[in-house]
């Protein structure tokens, strides 16, 4: 007799992401990551990618998040496809997103 319920639960699907990070001169980098602030820390560092070498990272302005890592290989590529000012297009629409977010609201409540 075969029991069908797992002695483990199944583990849960990574998630991965794909983000763009603005370098000093102003051009963006885009890559993929399961952890992408994680990864903005090693590219601030100087251990991430060598895109860095002759323009550190300053900043993550855009992340997008993916089911698979095959899905976030395949975003990756669209997005460095883009010409830049695409990719712009993709930051600002990203950054309008989390100004608006409940997280980042100031707005208070009206008083009765």
């Amino acid at each position: 007799m075969s029991d069908n319920t797992p002695d483990e639960p199944l583990p849960s699907p990574q998630l991965w992401f794909v983000y763009l990070v603005r370098a000093a001169n102003g051009s963006l980098y885009c890559g993929i990551s399961d952890d992408p602030y994680k990864r903005f820390a090693k590219h601030q560092s100087g251990k991430g990618a060598r895109f860095f070498y002759s323009s550190p990272a300053v900043a993550l302005v855009y992340i997008e998040s993916a089911a698979s890592k095959s899905e976030a290989l395949r975003r990756e590529r669209a997005i460095k496809r883009l010409k830049k000012t695409a990719k712009e297009a993709l930051v600002l629409g990203w950054q309008a997103l989390q100004a608006n977010s409940p997280e980042n609201s100031s707005e208070t409540q009206p008083s009765a």
